[in-house]
């Protein structure tokens, strides 16, 4: 029996302040349609960008009962999406998930979330980036940030990075299994001029790039956001070059929509004001084939 309306089972951590993680998937996911069923890896008090002394409570021993009774209802997702892990034994925990509630035509979404600004997460380990390059093989979609995607590839990270180069790693990361492999936040070859968002299609072998100017600011949970947007957009039936494209903008607009406004970074964008863009169809595109 298929879910009337699609479910997402959401594996990630939620914080209770600064907007990241399950307070902006939740939220996003929800408004573009789709019932969103979370999967709490880690409870924080604050996500880890920018704050001291954070609170950190690993999840990892309830993790499988909670599982386990999810099993025993025989619950069904249309897509699984995993996020922030808390530890190793985590990893081996959503691999087990991703076997136990496969099914038919579902689409599984892993964003490797280890890093960022060239540095692993505080709670990050040398042995869990090890086991997130095991975990990606079970991946429809995978969506790195440049930091995330060295990391996996055991590349430095570099500071600029050219169209063929980048088109390497994406091939390099679409060899460990997923179909559509993305990397956001690609410095370009003018450096502190423009980002980019690129995107690979194994199948079909061609290159998507979306390219937005550069804004001095820092916002912990934009990567959460644009995976959210991704997702739903392909859930919608978009192609990737279009999911791409929607994805980019939204974090473009909700980060142009804060700038202005003398807020800590910290605290995130303010989503609450960008949500009602998503229903809005799609009029224009700026992506790119390369």
């Amino acid at each position: 029996m298929r879910n009337i309306i699609p479910r997402i089972a959401a594996i990630h951590d939620i914080s209770g302040f600064g907007r990241a993680s399950l307070t902006v998937i939740i939220p996003i996911l929800s408004n573009m349609g789709f019932q969103v069923c979370p999967v709490p890896t880690a409870v924080l008090s604050t996500h880890t960008g920018g704050f001291k002394d954070f609170q950190f409570i690993d999840l990892t021993p309830q993790l499988q009962m909670y599982i386990n009774h999810w099993k025993s209802l025989k619950l069904k997702f249309d897509t699984i999406y995993s996020g922030f892990l808390g530890s190793e034994e985590q990893i081996d925990i959503v691999r087990g998930f991703f076997r136990d509630f496969k099914r038919e035509n579902q689409l599984k979404v892993i964003d490797p979330v280890m890093g960022d600004n060239g540095k692993l997460y505080q709670t990050v380990t040398d042995g869990m980036v090890k086991g997130m390059r095991q975990l990606i093989t079970k991946a429809d979609v995978i969506t790195p940030n440049i930091t995330e995607a060295s990391f996996l590839l055991d590349r430095e990270i570099p500071r600029t990075i050219t169209d063929e180069e980048i088109k390497e790693w994406l091939k390099e990361l679409a060899t460990m299994g997923p179909r559509y492999t993305v990397i956001t936040s690609v410095p370009n070859e003018v450096k502190d001029k423009s980002t980019s968002t690129v995107a690979y299609n194994s199948k079909d072998n061609r290159y998507w790039k979306v390219t937005c100017d550069y804004i001095p600011a820092f916002y912990p949970g934009t990567g959460d956001m644009f995976t959210s947007v991704l997702v739903g957009s392909l859930m919608q039936g978009d192609s990737l070059p279009i999911a791409l494209d929607r994805a980019q903008h939204f974090v473009s607009l909700a980060i142009r929509a804060t700038f202005g406004f003398e807020i800590p970074h910290r605290e995130g964008v303010l989503l609450e004001r960008v949500l009602d863009s998503l229903k809005a169809p799609v009029t224009s595109t700026s992506y790119e084939l390369i």
